[in-house]
């Protein structure tokens, strides 16, 4: 099995390193993440969320839900059964952790180090790429990046890597400007 030192819950831990396992046997690391990825650009759908954590749906139902919304969007294979056997398991509350420990997992099999950037608008791929470099200086090694948009932020960045986190939102700076005023005062 895969091994992470990451702290995600169990369930979805043991479910991304066995889906990692199956994927490295099958040559199909890259499309297994890009499927996962696209599932994850899904998880945005309030009915999706809602499919996913409540309890009032039976394993049938999610199943038969889960197949449509795969094949619908051309997730197959692999992270189609995968998705299936999941929903089947009644574990789809854990798919947002899988996501998340599969890719830690696939960046660690490639020798990167898996960062979370929430931005305050789309960045370009200029800026990603600027970004990816800065990041490996610090870092040591190559970074693998998941961009998430916040307009709450109002602008800057809020970088994850593992236990590390670099906040230079504006968000963070008005609100530490704000204390700072309330302390004056």
């Amino acid at each position: 099995m895969a091994q992470s030192s990451s702290p995600i819950s169990g369930v979805a831990e043991r479910y991304a390193g066995s889906l990692f396992d199956l994927a490295l046997q099958a040559n199909s690391v890259a499309q297994v993440e890009a499927d996962l990825n696209s599932f994850a650009a899904m998880l945005g759908s309030a009915d999706l969320t809602r499919l996913i954590n409540s309890p009032v749906f039976s394993s049938e139902d999610q199943a038969k839900a889960i197949a449509a919304i795969a094949d619908k969007a051309g997730i197959t294979g692999l992270t189609g059964n995968f998705l299936r056997v999941v929903a089947q398991n009644r574990r789809l509350f854990a798919i947002p952790g899988v996501i998340k420990a599969f890719r830690q997992i696939a960046a660690e099999h490639r020798g990167e180090t898996a960062a979370e950037v929430t931005s305050a608008h789309a960045l370009t791929d200029a800026q990603q790429t600027e970004l990816k470099a800065a990041l490996k200086s610090v870092a040591g090694k190559d970074v693998a990046i998941t961009v998430t948009v916040d307009p709450s932020l109002l602008g800057g960045l809020v970088v994850k890597i593992g236990s590390r986190q670099i906040d230079t939102s504006l968000k963070t700076k008005l609100n530490s400007l704000k204390l700072a005023l309330k302390e004056v005062g």
